[in-house]
């Protein structure tokens, strides 16, 4: 465990970037391993054939789609238990963690009608009957892990605060085991199992389905594993109440809902893309799938340095220091961008070689080529607008995150997506291109606000929203 965060010196640049790593490598691992799962989705249905592997890829974007707003409102709460640890107060962020309990069970509730409702909607919508049903079938399978889906963002937010990356790791892993063998068992059917396995060797192939149930099983078996984890960090002292409290709800929700309308906008668009390309038909669908599973699988590197640098920058402005916050900041950045150069650069020279490790088809990997090339150029855009949406979290700013994100990527990128894939003919290729100047023009003002921000003091959320009643 790291040291109480208010007791923590100001650290020098180069200490800072060094604290940062060990904080952030265990979070970009346990990220990592989130977006492992749904890589190992992709390459098993992949086996089925590209009409699961199109309903995957269309019902995943429509699933993130539906669940990205609550899942940003449950990112309020990272900085609201990292600056009451900076500040001290073990037992805010301890209330602060029930609160969250409360709030992922409304969000999956609330919910849940939307995801019911969505998969009828699909084929009026222009969608293919056949991707239609699939995607419908893997959306429905999804819904009961959803509850799950949300309490593990909750406990998350406070083992991260407290510096505690382990048990996401732990927790990833034993999930990413479980899932590999859902996966196999519900995806192509048990028919293959020896004669030991009994029952199993009835199941039949469920395709996209398949993926959904192994999915929400992973879900629950994680949000377990990360309850276990936060129960065993020592209770501070005082009186804590786990029922749910109206202030501190909505203090959450002051903070969390425009994260969650940030990345709605964000995910609304890799949707919104993703539907596009059903338009052109199931091979089209299922290169972009392999495609942004391949990249989504390095932005979460990008995530896992954001999600450090929200925690030290929120430890700093709980306690004050102008100065840490400036450092903290600007070492999640440059580790972010130093590190997804790398990746780009591995995308752009060996894009067959990642298709392959997806596919063993020969038509999907050359589909997904210039899809994998375009997405070289975009890694360093997207690892910073991710780290920067990370950094200005700690830091309480996350009302210009919103706006940032509805300018890059509705106002510009989303009109360059339509020009270029439609009206220009380019296809897929033409909608990627869209993300190019979205990503970039949303990092460029996420970095540039982090400056400007962060150098005068930053009021801590706790004078800004009221946490307790009076």
């Amino acid at each position: 465990m790291f040291p109480p965060p208010v007791a923590a010196p100001a650290l020098p640049l180069r200490a800072e970037l060094s604290a940062l790593v060990r904080l952030a490598l265990p979070l970009a691992i346990a990220q990592g391993g989130q977006a492992l799962m749904g890589v190992v989705d992709t390459a098993v249905v992949g086996r089925a054939g590209a009409l699961p592997l199109a309903g995957v890829g269309l019902g995943n974007a429509l699933f993130m789609a539906l669940a990205a707003f609550g899942m940003g409102v449950m990112h309020g709460l990272d900085p609201l238990i990292s600056q009451a640890l900076g500040a001290g107060d073990g037992l805010r962020a301890r209330r602060l963690l029930w609160q969250g309990t409360w709030l992922a069970l409304a969000l999956a509730a609330a919910l849940a009608l939307p995801f019911a409702l969505t998969p009828a909607a699909l084929e009026p919508l222009g969608i293919g009957p056949d991707v239609a049903r699939e995607a419908g079938r893997y959306l429905l399978w999804r819904l009961p892990g959803l509850p799950f889906f949300f309490l593990f963002f909750s406990g998350r937010a406070y083992l991260q605060s407290h510096g505690l990356a382990r048990p996401m790791v732990v927790a990833t892993v034993v999930a990413n085991l479980l899932n590999v063998p859902a996966d196999l068992l519900l995806v192509l059917g048990g028919a293959a199992l020896p004669a030991v396995a009994g029952p199993l060797r009835t199941i039949p192939p469920l395709g996209a389905a398949g993926a959904a149930i192994a999915t929400s099983l992973c879900a629950a078996a994680q949000a377990a594993l990360i309850a276990l984890a936060a129960r065993a960090v020592p209770r501070p002292a005082g009186r804590l109440s786990r029922a749910p409290d109206g202030v501190a709800l909505r203090a959450a929700l002051a903070v969390g809902v425009p994260i969650g309308l940030h990345m709605g906008a964000e995910v609304g668009i890799f949707a919104l893309v993703g539907f596009l390309a059903g338009r052109f038909g199931a091979l089209p669908i299922a290169a972009h799938q392999l495609a942004i599973s391949i990249a989504s699988l390095t932005f979460t590197v990008a995530i896992g340095f954001g999600n450090a640098g929200s925690v030290r920058v929120g430890w700093a402005v709980g306690r004050r220091d102008r100065a840490a916050v400036r450092r903290a900041g600007l070492a999640a950045f440059g580790a972010g961008a130093a590190l997804m150069t790398v990746s780009g650069l591995v995308f752009f020279l060996f894009p067959r070689a990642l298709a392959r490790a997806m596919t063993d088809d020969p038509v999907l990997v050359e589909a997904a080529v210039p899809l994998l090339r375009i997405a070289a150029l975009f890694q360093l855009s997207d690892g910073v607008q991710g780290v920067g949406a990370g950094v200005l979290r700690g830091a309480g700013e996350t009302r210009f995150t919103f706006a940032a994100n509805m300018v890059g990527h509705w106002a510009l990128g989303f009109p360059a997506t339509v020009v270029l894939g439609f009206t220009m003919g380019l296809g897929v290729t033409g909608l990627w291109w869209g993300f190019v100047l979205g990503l970039t023009a949303v990092a460029a003002s996420l970095f540039l606000r982090f400056l400007r921000v962060s150098a005068r003091e930053i009021v801590p959320l706790a004078e800004r929203v009221p946490l307790e009643a009076g």
